[in-house]
């Protein structure tokens, strides 16, 4: 039996810093031990024995055979590890075998002898050669075979009589690795393209390999080698097994291991990102369906939504804004919110609280909070001068994520998804993420107008997401528990000692777009709207300011409420609220879109229109729009016929996309009269169908009518 170890004293040879040093004397002092050490060249060294077995600098040079870490074998636990219980089984009954050769009991000792041990033919009494030959043919092996398990088993124990299995192969496939390289680059040259036939990419691998080297240079595999090469070469770098796009992503993975950032309280990081939700909705403005985007604002440490805004077609740099903005100033929360749902106006946990009943008011969505760091990808939306101008400011630092790599924003990445698992797949008409998870009638479903689904996604998030305990949210001290948002919340609040609130709510001001204007005697002018109210300079004074506008003053417009505009005394540095002066007739907030196609909805109706004729006429159609009965959607869609000759607005940014039978509900198609009453509600959803899907949709006579006039 080998031993794992090694005598030192007089004659033990070490390898000190490469040099091969043999010892001479040991020498105890009051120290320690120390020994003194000759090389070949006859030179002295003496060193601590302390420093001489545990340093790094030196090894010892056993005289005896021995394991060591550098051994060909593999050590048992990796042996053993390779079987399964058949080969379990097998060796534990062939170790019984072994033993029972040598010491005449299976278990190897007379302290645990079974009943009939030690059988007559394996008595201790008998030779070795006797025994071999009985167990032998008892096993129906050869003699020479036994011995070698017996050899096996006294060196290495049950360990060596299992398989041998060494490393697996670099290559099952014994090729020129000059044809392989070639067949992996002509692989990778196909990563951001259609995915090719393994036919293709042997023929281009074989022509390469031929204009490169000559022809009969290097040895062409056959059809079927070639084939399972590139199965092989499937694990290094997949092509043809997955789909294209996640062939894309494993493409683009860091070569080297990565770091990654970790959030020690709320508010040091906040990632922000927008994605396509998988419903379409109903403008109720324009009355067509759009594709609703959505802008969310996270927080890294608690996982809470501080930011969320819908949006229709595509987000715009305001509606980044917006959604930092809601950090600052949170929204209100719903009326009908549930009460564990509901933050306190001041943004802590009502369980923190010592006087719950004290915090009155109708609460926030959401916790305000301050980010430290924005991480963002790399949308124009996202790095304009003007966001990054205002998180300067701010104290904010923007770190952008790596290009075309979504796992740097991970966590909201994964709020999208529990978002489209936990509450859009559960809505009405919906869709699914392309068009292979679509069902096989969407368009039976009812609809959402963008409001609705806002509100949803809100009051779903805060009442579900934030309450619910999260795999990802755990304390290093307790790695069992299960945390939610809000109670991370309350978590980070412990652990930091404090919570990163604004200092001054005014400050979300900033975020606004700043319109340069001329005080007038009437007050201000924005885009033909007129703004007074109390705070505003006399008309004459001039300007302090150096702006585009000569002798102009700074406003802040939020361009989805144009009710009102915002105005900085730049001597007391107050802020003061402008209103416009139609606002008392719109009743709700107003955005610059809606304004415009309000006008040019006027326009087409009135032969002298003005804002006043506008707001009211769009408020008469926006009302209807928001109806929520089945009677008040179907006055919605049978107002939309009589304004069929409107040309809806369309720009670079926000395409306007709908179904011919939108366009037919719109009185843009001839349109057969509407069918009996009794017929269930239904509605269309646009999705990604082809064009001779859609050829054959319209060509139902009457379906969509039906639908929509029920809707």
């Amino acid at each position: 039996m080998s031993r794992a170890g090694a005598r030192v004293g007089v004659g033990t040879r070490f390898r000190y810093d490469g040099e091969t040093l043999e010892v001479v004397e040991m020498v105890p002092t009051t120290v320690g031990n120390e020994v003194a050490l000759k090389d070949g060249r006859g030179r002295m060294l003496r060193l601590s024995l302390n420093e001489l077995l545990f340093s790094d600098r030196a090894v010892i040079i056993p005289d005896a055979p021995g394991p060591a870490a550098d051994d060909p074998e593999e050590i048992a636990s990796v042996m053993l590890g390779q079987l399964n219980d058949a080969e379990r089984r097998k060796l534990h009954d062939r170790a019984e075998h072994v033993r029972e050769v040598l010491t005449g009991y299976r278990s190897g000792t007379p302290e645990l002898a079974r009943d009939d041990e030690p059988r007559p033919e394996y008595s201790p009494a008998l030779s070795a050669e006797t025994r071999y030959t009985t167990k032998a043919a008892e096993l129906g092996v050869g003699t020479r075979t036994l011995k070698r398990w017996v050899a096996e088993f006294r060196e290495h124990g049950e360990a060596g009589l299992a398989p041998k299995r060494g490393p697996a192969r670099k290559s099952q496939v014994g090729l020129d690795d000059r044809w392989v390289e070639t067949a992996l680059e002509v692989m990778v040259e196909h990563t951001g393209e259609s995915k090719p036939s393994r036919t293709m990419v042997i023929e281009r691998t074989r022509a390469r390999v031929i204009a490169r080297f000559g022809p009969e240079v290097v040895p062409q595999p056959s059809r079927a080698t070639a084939f399972r090469l590139l199965v092989e070469l499937e694990r290094r770098h997949p092509l043809f097994r997955l789909s294209t796009k996640r062939n894309r992503d494993i493409a683009d993975r860091p070569e080297g291991p990565y770091g990654k950032l970790r959030p020690t309280r709320p508010g040091e990081y906040v990632l922000m990102d927008s994605t396509r939700l998988d419903v379409f909705a109903f403008d109720p403005f324009t009355l067509t369906w759009v594709q609703a985007e959505l802008t969310a604002a996270m927080d890294w440490y608690t996982r809470c939504i501080v930011g969320i805004r819908l949006t229709p077609v595509s987000t715009k740099a305001v509606d980044v804004s917006a959604v930092l903005f809601q950090s600052f100033r949170p929204r209100p929360a719903g009326k009908d919110w549930p009460r564990h749902a509901v933050w306190p106006e001041h943004g802590i946990p009502r369980t923190v609280l010592v006087d719950v009943e004290g915090a009155v008011g109708p609460g926030l969505a959401s916790p305000p909070l301050v980010p430290e760091t924005l991480v963002v990808d790399h949308g124009k939306v996202y790095v304009s001068e003007y966001l990054t101008s205002v998180c300067r400011r701010m104290g904010i630092s923007i770190q952008p994520a790596r290009l075309r790599t979504g796992r740097d924003k991970g966590p909201v990445e994964r709020y999208f998804r529990t978002l489209r698992e936990g509450l859009l797949q559960a809505l009405p008409g919906y869709k699914g993420p392309d068009i292979h998870s679509r069902g096989e009638s969407p368009e039976g479903d009812a609809f959402f107008f963008l409001d609705e689904l806002e509100a949803i996604v809100r009051e779903w998030t805060a009442t579900v997401y934030h309450c619910r305990p999260h795999a990802s949210l755990v304390d290093p001290g307790l790695p069992g528990l299960r945390m939610s948002p809000a109670k991370m919340f309350e978590h980070g609040m412990a652990r930091a000692g404090y919570i990163e609130a604004p200092r001054d709510r005014d400050l979300g001001f900033e975020f606004l777009q700043t319109k340069w204007r001329t005080i007038q005697h009437y007050g201000v002018e924005i885009d033909r709207r007129r703004y007074s109210g109390p705070g505003l300079p006399e008309a004459g004074i001039r300007s302090p300011y150096d702006g585009p506008v000569k002798n102009g003053w700074p406003f802040q417009v939020d361009p989805d409420d144009i009710a009102r505009i915002y105005f900085r005394n730049p001597t007391t540095r107050d802020w003061h609220t402008l209103t416009w002066e139609h606002a008392p007739s719109a009743r709700m907030p107003l955005s610059e879109d809606a304004l415009a196609f309000a006008r040019q909805l006027a326009a087409s109706k009135y032969r002298y229109p003005d804002d006043r004729l506008a707001v009211a006429d769009l408020l008469e159609r926006w009302n209807l729009g928001l109806g929520t009965s089945l009677v008040e959607r179907r006055m919605v869609l049978r107002l939309s016929r009589e304004q069929a000759a409107i040309e809806l607005p369309q720009t670079a940014e926000e395409t306007v996309v709908s179904l011919p039978s939108v366009r037919k509900a719109l009185g843009q198609a001839a349109d057969p009269e509407g069918p009996s009453e009794e017929l269930p509600p239904k509605s269309v959803e646009m999705g990604d169908d082809d064009e001779a899907d859609l050829e054959d949709l319209s060509a139902e006579d009457g379906f969509y009518t039906d639908a929509l006039e029920d809707a």
